[in-house]
């Protein structure tokens, strides 16, 4: 493959969006306090079953960076109320203490093709979301 040619497919594929086949859910756990992507975090992913029920739709934990890509390769969240449950019992270290020990984010998902980007931001005694991209 020519230079040129290299560089035009090259340029393609990093300029191309990426497609969502199915509805994705993805989460990002940021230390505000720290600076950093909160590691190690155990997440648990869960659907509603009306009634106070739910079930568990997928779990994960937080990589070097903070985040959670995705709840499993096969993964195909259908429209429907969903709650990220993140235990920051033991984060950011074994021997913490946190004000807020878990976190619950329940959320909305209403297109089935859609990416749900569901990140939160953490400090010592308060913590924010948002729907990110």
């Amino acid at each position: 493959m020519t230079k040129l040619k290299y560089a035009a497919a090259f340029t393609f594929a990093a300029l191309s969006p990426n497609i969502a086949h199915a509805s994705e859910i993805s989460t990002h756990v940021l230390d505000l306090a720290r600076g950093v992507g909160g590691a190690g975090v155990p997440v648990v992913l869960y659907k509603s079953e009306g009634g106070g029920k739910w079930s568990e739709a997928g779990r994960a934990q937080t990589d070097e960076n903070g985040r959670v890509r995705s709840f499993g390769a096969s993964a195909d969240h259908a429209p429907g109320v969903y709650k990220l449950q993140f235990d920051m019992s033991k984060y950011p270290s074994v021997g913490a203490e946190p004000f807020f020990p878990e976190i619950d984010l329940v959320f909305r998902v209403t297109d089935a093709q859609g990416h749900y980007h569901v990140p939160v931001v953490v400090s010592p005694f308060g913590y924010s979301t948002y729907r990110g991209n």
